[in-house]
């Protein structure tokens, strides 16, 4: 296989790989293929992949990564283990809400990993439950920037399908602004209502095409 160009800070980003087999300095094409279709990192709270169209690097940001209130409480959440059909079956790990007020979720990434001059979408992966409840106020999504800046906007759940996973996009971030530092995913709502059915998978950081 030709490859057009090396995928941007690939090797350093791959000593985080869960599998020691491609620790190694391994020649790029003997790795493209796998990278295509993605390598977990870091115990499976993350998983990196390379867009075989456009050589761009993206990432999955697993629950299991993020901080999430009370997840340590049997009461509140569950963690469930379920098969990723964008992994080959790999499983995986996801937070699912059992009852709660407050919902609070935050992620850290850091952006000198994304691919440079590219804007990347930033995208929420969750799923309603047939018996959740609780959705009446709106939910909010966002990015803030290394800089201290922020992209958020709120999202009505009870207008979105049951039973199936959906994306909620968060925000946008352009690397040929932002080339460095952690930017902050979060996930929010701390209205009065109890809550339950919200099944989080995670957060894709992907080329807006």
């Amino acid at each position: 296989m030709e490859v057009q160009c090396h995928p941007h800070r690939y090797r350093s980003i791959l000593r985080g790989s869960d599998s020691p087999a491609i620790h190694g300095d391994i020649p790029l094409e003997k790795l493209y293929d796998q990278l295509c279709a993605g390598v977990f990192l870091n115990n499976r709270t993350e998983k990196y992949s390379v867009d075989k169209e456009s050589q761009k690097n993206c990432f999955m940001m697993y629950a299991r990564g993020f901080t999430i209130a009370c997840s340590d409480k049997r009461s509140c959440w569950k963690w469930v283990t379920e098969e990723d059909e964008s992994s080959n079956g790999v499983l995986v790990e996801m937070a699912e809400l059992l009852k709660k007020r407050r919902l609070d979720a935050l992620g850290k990434f850091e952006v000198s990993n994304l691919s440079r001059d590219t804007t990347y979408k930033v995208v929420f992966v969750i799923k309603l439950t047939q018996s959740g409840y609780g959705w009446e106020d709106p939910v909010n999504f966002g990015v803030t920037f290394p800089d201290g800046t922020k992209e958020e906007r709120k999202v009505n759940l009870k207008e979105k399908p049951k039973g199936e996973w959906i994306e909620i996009k968060a925000g946008e971030v352009s690397t040929s602004e932002c080339k460095e530092g952690q930017m902050e995913v979060f996930m929010f709502e701390r209205g009065g209502h109890w809550k339950s059915g919200l099944v989080f998978k995670g957060v894709l950081i992907r080329p807006d095409n």
